[in-house]
């Protein structure tokens, strides 16, 4: 009893030092934005989860795109300009996403 009751206390410290591990040095502040008399759609977490997963999508949807033009013009494609086209459609996405839930964010850039 008392051995399993050390691995649950060992494995809980390990957990703990390992959530400090993770970076969220460039993660935006969700605020919500009429509290009081329009409460967010969703918990924070919620929606940072949906709208993240809705980011994600919209990347690799834009990266298709960019690919589909190229190809019909028949341009190399320059991957760097794929890159920032991409990332600008995730990040469009997510911020509308999270305006829709009732959230606003902000960046400490």
């Amino acid at each position: 009893m008392l051995g399993s009751l050390v691995r649950v206390v060992v494995f809980c410290g390990f957990a703990a030092v390992l959530a400090g591990c993770v970076d969220h040095a460039n993660a935006p502040v969700i605020v919500p934005v009429a509290a009081q008399t329009d409460p967010p759609l969703n918990f924070t977490g919620v929606a940072h989860t949906i709208c993240v997963a809705d980011g994600n999508f919209m990347y690799n949807e834009a990266r298709r795109q960019y690919e589909l033009r190229a190809g019909m013009t028949n341009m190399p494609i320059d991957a760097a300009n794929e890159e920032a086209t991409a990332r600008a459609a995730a990040r469009r996405q997510y911020v509308a996403c999270l305006s829709s839930q009732g959230y606003r964010t902000v960046y400490d850039r």
